[in-house]
């Protein structure tokens, strides 16, 4: 049983570092996005609604998938002044509990925007602004997709923290 799980949370874990990696790249689309625009306008007098939107949209998609990419890479901000004095194995149940219960919450979230993203696209939703992006339904579609990506690498963490309690290397418990 113990193998599976770290199969399954090592799995997981490189699953959300890849779509990571690739997401990360809407970062350079953005900032290229952006300095387009910005020398078109002041350049040529061109401006367009649809790509002052698609500045938001590559945003949103970026923040969206960052939040577990962020996590799988360790980069979350821990404030918390009693769990540095715990004993090392009561951090790994804090850490397990904490990584459950961070599943559970993406989960729900998750599930309460397949409404938000249904009604969106039974609508055939688009920009409200004349001249901007259509389709908005793709971009609410992300948001189930990254908090299932985030519930995916809270449960590969819950895996390692469980493995770290059940079989703790001699030198740090």
């Amino acid at each position: 049983m113990l193998p599976l799980i770290k199969t399954l949370s090592d799995g997981a874990h490189g699953t959300v570092r890849v779509i990571g990696n690739i997401a990360a790249w809407t970062g350079l689309a953005l900032v290229l996005l952006v300095a387009f625009n910005v020398l078109s306008r002041y350049l040529f007098s061109f401006g367009s609604v649809a790509l002052q939107e698609a500045e938001w949209h590559l945003m949103a998609v970026a923040a969206l998938f960052g939040m577990s990419y962020g996590l799988n890479q360790g980069g979350e901000v821990r404030v918390d002044i009693a769990y540095a004095r715990f004993p090392p194995r009561l951090q790994l149940a804090v850490d397990l509990i904490g990584n459950l219960l961070m599943a559970a919450v993406a989960l729900i979230i998750a599930w309460l925007c397949i409404a938000y993203v249904s009604a969106s696209y039974s609508i055939n939703e688009g920009s409200p602004d004349p001249g901007g992006l259509g389709y908005r339904y793709l971009l609410k579609a992300t948001m189930p997709v990254a908090f299932a990506l985030l519930a995916l690498q809270s449960l590969a963490m819950t895996g390692h923290s469980l493995l770290a309690l059940l079989h703790p290397h001699p030198n740090k418990s």
